[in-house]
């Protein structure tokens, strides 16, 4: 009888303690950190410093931050120095003045921002560099390992020269840009295994793809055996790409080069063979850690230069096998709506 009493109390208990859970749950909590989250972000201004503007890269940076932080009322700046490294770091100087929250920076080379990023933070200023560091670690650097490129890149290549002449080429970006001296070592790297393989030519392009026409050109007619290059950026390399074609050798010299993956700029060109293995480092991806970098700063109350950490970016092989696809390959048009 006493058991059955016993058990009676804990079912009524049990009754008591459900009956109670849905009046708890009408009143509703209040998330805490979500309003002090809001208010760190809006009315902030982030400043976009990229080496130029009107190409998919820069492009599509820009459309994903704005896409990400402008709801939550950050306000933006863009100082485009059209590839004038002069005027880049006029802009840059000038804006460590008018004080804006953050400084989103694409480094024309390893050293003429370094000590203006180090001022910048020293003077309260977060600082993000995209895909071409400096010789200064600021709060965050988003972008491609450079050396992974350049080592899958001429994995490609090497393995399609196989039973053939051996002989490459190599067209670099400019000589002083974090990208293109990083990327060689990465092409170094793979070269010190296969000494089989002999570099033809290895000249810088200075992203430009009229030079990198004009140079893989003469390479051609002086090797027209020429197996397989390795390039450095498939916006210089659409010039490449043109010289292999006007030379009736598409698809005989196996291009490998690497850029952010846009449609008409990566998949397509590799659909119609103008590139034959084109490394992508997914800017909408880079835009989109970059915007959650920024959140985490501005509302973390962490002072500039006071943290410092690198998110590098997984990249995409992009190939005749999976350039139809809808994921390897993301849309400049869809990224700005």
């Amino acid at each position: 009888m006493r058991i059955h009493n016993l058990a009676f109390g804990s079912l009524a208990a049990l009754a008591l303690a459900t009956a109670t859970i849905p009046a708890f749950a009408q009143q509703g909590l209040e998330e805490p950190f979500q309003k002090p989250f809001r208010e760190a972000l809006a009315g902030k201004t982030v400043a976009y410093v990229p080496v130029a503007m009107n190409f998919d890269l820069t492009e599509g940076w820009y459309a994903g931050l704005k896409k990400e932080l402008e709801p939550y009322g950050v306000k933006f700046e863009i100082r485009d120095p059209n590839w004038n490294t002069n005027a880049g770091a006029q802009a840059v100087t000038s804006l460590i003045s008018e004080k804006p929250a953050v400084m989103v920076i694409h480094n024309p080379d390893v050293q003429t921002y370094a000590k203006l990023l180090q001022r910048a933070e020293n003077e309260g200023i977060y600082v993000i560099q995209i895909n071409m560091g400096s010789a200064y670690r600021s709060s965050a650097f988003v972008g491609a390992n450079w050396i992974e490129i350049g080592e899958r890149q001429t994995e490609g290549v090497v393995k399609a020269c196989q039973g053939k002449s051996n002989k490459i080429a190599i067209i670099q970006g400019a000589l002083s840009a974090a990208a293109s001296a990083y990327t060689l070592k990465g092409v170094e790297n793979v070269l010190a295994k296969h000494p089989e393989v002999k570099v033809v030519s290895s000249q810088a392009a200075d992203w430009d793809a009229a030079k990198a026409k004009a140079i893989t050109q003469t390479v051609l007619k002086q090797n027209p055996d020429l197996c397989g290059i390795v390039g450095f950026w498939d916006g210089m390399d659409i010039g490449t790409a043109a010289a292999i074609k006007e030379a009736g050798l598409t698809g005989k010299v196996f291009l490998a080069t690497s850029g952010g993956g846009e449609r008409k700029g990566a998949c397509e060109l590799v659909k119609n063979g103008s590139f034959d293995l084109n490394m992508s480092y997914d800017v909408p991806t880079q835009a989109a850690q970059m915007a959650g970098t920024i959140k985490w700063l501005l509302s973390s109350g962490a002072k500039p230069g006071s943290v410092k950490g690198s998110e590098y970016t997984t990249l995409i092989p992009i190939t005749k096998e999976n350039a139809d696809s809808q994921t390897a390959c993301w849309n400049l048009s869809d990224l700005k709506k």
